[in-house]
């Protein structure tokens, strides 16, 4: 028989970025775990691939939104479509995210600084502002509880050198989570971080082709290989059932063994 709280029908999970990479990874195990989805993506055509791919997968109801999380309204229409939709939101993780720098610190452009903020932080603000209004609205009805998710990196806890605009944003998002956990928490409401490693992702294209990279970098690895977006699955599960509740303001790094090592 299977855990039951792992089944997660009748839940509604949200995830920004989830048409591909890290995002789908999750998506892809929440949709075979039963839950409704919601998934935004700014890319149309990827948001129709995945919707037709995880609508196989469970018995949840699976609908796809162009939403652009930079951009404040687009994150408060898009979310009260999601309300109207399905009703309700039990989890909400925060993946969208951009990784742009490379430069020295000294040569690091105010531009190149908020093109990282205004996705990666600015907007899981305001996705997770709008998800904990209703969830705060629902628990004052007498139905408690939620989680919120945020999707970092190991470049919060390490020395990222030439990427600190992009290390900046993810620390940011933890101490927001940690936040929101300890405000909310009399409401049911959890928030946790997850940081991945080295993970092969769009966003990882370049060092996947550099055997300089394979071996000066995944060489180090524990687990001897790159991280891959289903890798993200069963974290993504547990996050959003009922086996989470007392589980809140954690920083979960999933990485292979490459940060303790």
């Amino acid at each position: 028989m299977t855990y039951a709280p792992f089944d997660l029908s009748g839940k509604v999970a949200l995830v920004t970025g989830g048409n591909r990479g890290i995002g789908l990874g999750m998506a892809t195990a929440l949709a075979a775990s039963n839950a409704h989805l919601a998934i935004w993506g700014r890319n149309q055509d990827a948001n129709a691939q995945a919707v037709e791919l995880l609508s196989k997968l469970g018995s949840g109801d699976v609908k796809a939104w162009s939403v652009d999380v930079a951009d404040e309204a687009s994150v408060v229409d898009a979310m009260a479509e999601v309300r109207r939709h399905f009703r309700r939101i039990d989890s909400c993780f925060a993946n969208a995210g951009v990784g742009f720098g490379g430069k020295p610190f000294p040569d690091l452009d105010t531009e190149t600084w908020h093109k990282n903020m205004s996705v990666n932080l600015d907007g899981a603000f305001w996705t997770f502002r709008e998800a904990v209004k209703y969830m705060v609205e629902r628990a004052q009805t007498g139905d408690p509880g939620g989680s919120l998710v945020g999707v970092a990196s190991i470049a919060a806890i390490e020395g990222a050198a030439r990427n600190q605009a992009y290390a900046a944003t993810k620390g940011g998002l933890i101490s927001m989570l940690k936040g929101i956990a300890v405000e909310h928490a009399r409401h049911g409401l959890r928030a946790n971080a997850i940081l991945p490693g080295w993970i092969a992702t769009d966003m990882t294209d370049a060092a996947q082709g550099s055997d300089v990279f394979q071996s000066k970098v995944i060489s180090r690895v524990p687990a001897r290989r790159w991280g891959e977006p289903k890798d993200f699955g069963g974290i993504a599960v547990y996050l959003a059932s009922d086996a989470s509740a007392y589980h809140s303001g954690d920083t979960l790094v999933i990485d292979g063994g490459y940060a303790i090592f």
